[in-house]
């Protein structure tokens, strides 16, 4: 049965805490962005400050087994300074028993990183390329014998568990999924989970209307699903960024060299076809910037989306349907923005992008729910200094796709269960 962290009494009472302090860290392995590490700092203070002790645990980049340059002894320097507490550390999550037993009210032990072993992420590694079928049957079945003493050992550690890594909440992952199973009393989310689930909730359950989607990025690939499960949910569907292609050729446009994907154009025309059935009012730009070359020094003029030259690729949304568009969006009360309207990463071809965020900022003043997520999009509003003036900015790139796309998440199900 879930429980909430507001009311759990944790005196006296081990908690051990999936964060997701998966941080970049520079060549001197340096922090260069400590934001995840800040986020789940509340739910952790939380935990302190009622009496109880914390057992930590998270992920650092991929390894194929223990490799230093992941370790997460590179980061507890930073997590005691934001905990404002020592932070003990266990070499090996899997032989943390006595550290975690030793541990008293108000105490701090941060475990290594969980994928130094397989068993957390349930793949087996080491195998030869030429493997057969039956040899890599054999290999995953191994691996999830053991990663049930893999979640034992884990969950052996303490009296209660809390997720609040939403960034890895889409993996059905030892310590994000299967752990919860052993706390089935005392399981529950961390007040960033709890956020972004909220944040979810408000636009895809309980949306207010006129609710607009604003969907961008290079590829419609990658949105497709997102794509077809709003058709059900938004009164306007804003599709910008290098996937507008797909639609403008689609229907019989000129793109020059832009960004698209032929094989998906079909699928774009039904899309299409579903939004006129439905009602929903698909606004494609039909103004675009374009240039010369891929590069901040090319050649830049703007044209008809329909009619761009030969040689020439789409690179930015034009200023006359940046004008159009601010009117869907100022005239809507929920907004979706998931994924960049242009090359934003070089700066000539930014403006599109720092509109759409100028707009959910005034949006947002005027009283509309506005949530960004998506790697792209949180980095975009991020770096042009809009993140605390739109409603919220989701932590999760991979996950937030997969909740827009209308899948249930094993880390929440868990919990829920």
């Amino acid at each position: 049965m879930q429980k909430f962290i507001d009311s759990y009494d944790f005196a006296g009472k081990k908690a051990i805490v999936r964060v997701d302090f998966n941080v970049p860290l520079n060549e001197q392995f340096e922090i260069t962005d400590d934001t995840r590490i800040r986020a789940a700092i509340p739910t952790l203070k939380k935990v302190l400050a009622g009496g109880g002790s914390l057992i930590i645990m998270s992920h650092l980049g991929r390894p194929k087994g223990v490799d230093a340059k992941f370790s997460l002894k590179h980061i507890i320097g930073r997590v005691s300074e934001l905990l404002g507490v020592p932070v003990q550390f266990a070499e090996d999550c899997q032989k943390a028993k006595a550290q975690a037993d030793a541990l008293k009210p108000g105490e701090v032990l941060l475990l290594e990183n969980l994928r130094f072993y397989a068993e957390e992420e349930g793949k087996p590694r080491g195998l030869k390329e030429d493997a057969t079928d039956e040899e890599k049957k054999a290999a995953k079945a191994a691996v999830k014998e053991s990663q049930k003493e893999f979640v034992k050992t884990l969950a052996s550690y303490a009296d209660c568990y809390i997720n609040d890594a939403f960034g890895t909440a889409h993996r059905a992952h030892a310590s994000t999924a299967l752990i919860a199973d052993y706390f089935p009393e005392d399981k529950m989310f961390g007040y960033l989970m709890e956020g972004e689930i909220k944040a979810i909730d408000n636009v895809l359950k309980n949306a207010k209307h006129p609710f607009t989607a604003i969907i961008g990025g290079s590829k419609v690939s990658s949105k497709l699903a997102v794509l077809e499960n709003m058709l059900d949910k938004v009164d306007n569907l804003i599709i910008g960024g290098g996937m507008s292609y797909t639609f403008i050729k689609a229907q019989g446009g000129k793109i020059g060299n832009s960004l698209h994907e032929d094989d998906l154009m079909p699928n774009a025309l039904e899309i299409l076809a579903k939004a006129k059935e439905k009602g929903v009012k698909v606004w494609l730009s039909f103004q675009t910037v374009i240039a010369d070359a891929f590069s901040a020094d090319a050649n830049v003029d703007t044209v008809d989306a329909m009619n761009i030259p030969d040689g020439w690729e789409g690179v930015d949304t034009g200023a006359e349907s940046l004008k159009q568009w601010k009117d869907v969006i100022l005239g809507s009360k929920t907004i979706l923005w998931n994924g960049p309207v242009g090359v934003f990463e070089i700066d000539k071809f930014a403006n599109g992008t720092l509109e759409i965020a100028r707009d959910l900022a005034e949006a947002t003043e005027k009283g509309a729910y506005t949530l960004v997520g998506g790697g792209d999009s949180v980095a975009a509003v991020t770096r042009m200094g809009f993140a605390k003036k739109v409603s919220y900015v989701s932590t999760g790139g991979g996950a937030m796709l997969e909740a827009l796309e209308g899948k249930e998440l094993p880390g929440i199900a868990a919990i829920r269960k």
